[in-house]
């Protein structure tokens, strides 16, 4: 069982070494089993009135009562990390190959459990807290499994909130807006099955070879729009693509193209995929094609009441704050939250000068786990006392 201090600078020290343990030991999306129990473990420390385990896969809900009725207010954190190799040299470094924290869901996951610790020493006047720890953000899936669980129906929050650090804003800063903040996106894998032949004697055979050259610029000539404010905006980013065997002997006959899709909105998204299947029908007639649909995103949009309760909270505790360069290109599942009926906005909190988030050198600053529970209480106190 972790050893969970009261006191602030103890608590910080104990938080840090729960980030850096969950670095050490990163999981991928659906796989979050032993960082939900380390999770489990600090939350027995502080003493919720009940815990969700196994939540939409692997995530966690502690639960936080009141003692007078009123509203349910949900912070979320996240769970998993991504499949790639960290180049970075810190002491707490991935020992997990190939895999690391390297968006920083070590860090959101220990802001929450800060909040948890302080909630298990003063509870609020009224409704309840939920802090979800939600599993499978990175692959699109991991919001909407937590909202198909039927034990939804039993935290069923009034408001939601999140936060996500981003790297490039001065630390401990910052932005938000209501209405659109993060696109729709979707990851479209194509194949193209052809026929192999002989090197010698390619015309026997159908190869992808030239449609697979056509495809890759022509999709990514369907993006539109240098500026995610403009509602028109969309982007077709080549992701990967494989051709025939590797082999000098054998003339190829399939090929597989991976191009991730990008709108402002899901209207945007819809006539996206239309004109992208357009082109695809356009430059391979002649082989068999497989399409199919991976993680998926829909646009997240902040609710104006949410968003005004943010910005209170931002200014309560003297944080800077403001809505530049939003909406963000990157896509993001909590908007689930708020097609699901619950009054939610998201905001990015600074983490500084440092790698770009996904970078293989990327690392969560410890400095700004206090200014992230700081701004975590503020918003339970502001709405619930």
């Amino acid at each position: 069982m972790i050893d969970r201090p009261t006191n602030e600078p103890r608590l910080f020290d104990a938080l840090k070494s729960l980030r850096r343990e969950l670095h050490r030991f990163p999981e991928l999306s659906g796989q979050e089993v032993e960082t939900a129990r380390r999770v489990v473990g600090w939350l027995g420390t502080c003493h919720p009135d009940s815990v969700i385990t196994g939540f939409g896969g692997h995530g966690v809900a502690a639960i936080f009562d009141g003692e007078d009725p009123g509203p349910t207010v949900m912070l979320r954190a996240e769970l998993d990390a991504l499949p790639i190799i960290e180049t970075g040299q810190p002491d707490h470094r991935s020992l997990i190959d190939g895999k690391a924290h390297l968006c920083g869901h070590d860090g959101h996951t220990a802001i929450l459990c800060g909040l948890a610790a302080m909630l298990g020493e003063e509870r609020p006047a009224k409704g309840r807290v939920v802090l979800l720890f939600q599993p499978a953000e990175e692959d699109g899936s991991g919001a909407a499994a937590v909202i198909d669980d039927p034990r939804y129906l039993e935290i069923a929050p009034d408001f939601a909130f999140s936060i996500h650090n981003m790297p490039g804003v001065p630390l401990g800063h910052a932005r938000i807006a209501p209405g659109a903040m993060n696109c729709a996106s979707r990851g479209l894998r194509i194949g193209l099955q052809g026929r192999t032949a002989h090197a010698s004697m390619p015309e026997t055979g159908l190869s992808p070879a030239p449609a697979l050259a056509a495809l890759i610029p022509a999709l990514t000539a369907l993006s539109r729009g240098a500026d995610v404010a403009d509602a028109e905006f969309r982007l077709a980013t080549i992701t990967h693509a494989h051709l025939g065997a590797p082999a000098f002997g054998i003339a190829p006959g399939d090929a597989e193209l991976w191009v991730t899709l990008r709108s402002r909105d899901d209207s945007g998204m819809d006539g996206l995929l239309i004109d992208a299947q357009a082109a695809i029908a356009r430059h391979a007639r002649e082989l068999t094609v497989s399409l199919s649909q991976h993680d998926i995103f829909l646009a997240c949009s902040n609710d104006d009441e949410a968003t005004q309760i943010f910005r209170k909270a931002f200014e309560a505790e003297g944080i800077v704050h403001d809505s530049s360069d939003l909406p963000m290109r990157a896509s993001e599942d909590f908007g689930r939250f708020g097609l699901a009926g619950t009054r939610s906005a998201m905001a990015l909190l600074g983490s500084g000068e440092i790698p770009a988030l996904h970078n293989p050198d990327y690392d969560f600053p410890d400095a700004l786990i206090p200014v992230g529970m700081r701004l975590f209480r503020r918003l339970v106190s502001d709405i619930l006392g």
